[in-house]
């Protein structure tokens, strides 16, 4: 009669080993699976100066914050130092599901994963979420103009807190990344996550965030802290030339409908720093004798960036 063979315990040395001597050839890639709680990286010491900043990620019954709802929500807190920009250790968890009350899309079931037995009758912990934002300094997501509203909507606390996005607050296309999905970019770093489920994509940005941008060698938390500080400009190029569509469109405008109160025109947001130089470009290139009357201006400070407040 044979013995049944005791499997061999994981062997973190040899796994080392052999991913290090697959990527010496040149052949091949190997991907990690994103594990912060064996990260290295958080190994700093804390400071009476540090602050929290949550890592946060909504899957929802939909795209419109008006009519849909969070039905998972996934949060991680981690402590920086903003002296260094140094991310320290994680400080806290949650993730929860929520029962929205009618039964999801097939597309968001196909999506997620999540089905509607899974949220059959649960509830977000609205004291375990509200004690996360009371000790936030900053809230970061991977398209915060879409979680943020969702967020606002259901927990009115984080309308306080400024927030910062990873899609639109680093120039990724400067960087030679050419998309902005979280798994690709955690792809080009090495690293792979479970989308589309909260806390997986929460504790993707947090990985992306220890990264060091592939060009100019900047650390990502950095420069999001640095951009997500800027007040922004919206510019409005009212009554702007048909003919000069094109050359709006290669400068980065983009067509408003003129849904929610915004003007219907070609538009572009830009740090409050660039706005002369903007209007400048207008005079020149858009408006015929450089009359730029018509040109509308909204100015967002950082708190109300990616809230429905912004405009």
């Amino acid at each position: 009669m044979k013995k049944h063979k005791e499997p061999q315990p994981f062997n973190q040395l040899e796994a080392e080993i052999a991913i290090t001597s697959l990527h010496a050839t040149g052949d091949y890639l190997v991907l990690r699976k994103i594990n912060l709680d064996q990260d290295t990286r958080f190994s700093r010491k804390s400071h009476n100066t540090s602050r929290v900043a949550l890592c946060l990620d909504t899957e929802t019954t939909g795209l419109n914050h008006a009519e849909d709802r969070i039905i998972e929500l996934g949060i991680v807190a981690f402590e920086y130092e903003p002296s260094t920009v140094e991310i320290i250790r994680i400080t806290g968890r949650y993730n929860g599901f929520e029962d929205p009350g009618y039964p999801l899309a097939k597309e968001i079931i196909e999506i997620t994963g999540i089905t509607d037995e899974m949220i059959k009758g649960q509830q977000l912990d609205d004291t375990a979420i509200n004690q996360l934002a009371e000790q936030a300094s900053l809230v970061i997501a991977h398209n915060a103009a879409f979680d943020r509203p969702f967020v606002e909507q259901r927990f009115p606390g984080f309308k306080t807190i400024p927030w910062a996005c990873t899609v639109s607050q680093i120039d990724w296309q400067v960087e030679r990344l050419q998309a902005r999905s979280l798994e690709y970019l955690l792809f080009k770093f090495g690293w792979c996550i479970n989308a589309h489920r909260a806390l997986d994509d929460a504790e993707g940005v947090l990985g992306l965030l220890l990264e060091k941008l592939p060009v100019s060698g900047d650390s990502v938390f950095r420069v999001l802290l640095e951009n997500s500080a800027e007040s922004i400009t919206k510019l409005y190029a009212v009554n702007s030339p048909f003919d000069r569509k094109d050359l709006l469109k290669q400068r980065g405008y983009r067509w408003s409908d003129g849904a929610n109160g915004t003007p219907k025109s070609w538009w572009i947001s830009i740090p409050e720093s660039r706005e002369q130089e903007e209007f400048s470009y207008l005079a020149t290139k858009i408006y015929p004798g450089g009359r730029t009357d018509s040109v509308e201006i909204r100015r967002v400070s950082p708190i109300d960036r990616f809230s429905c407040r912004e405009g």
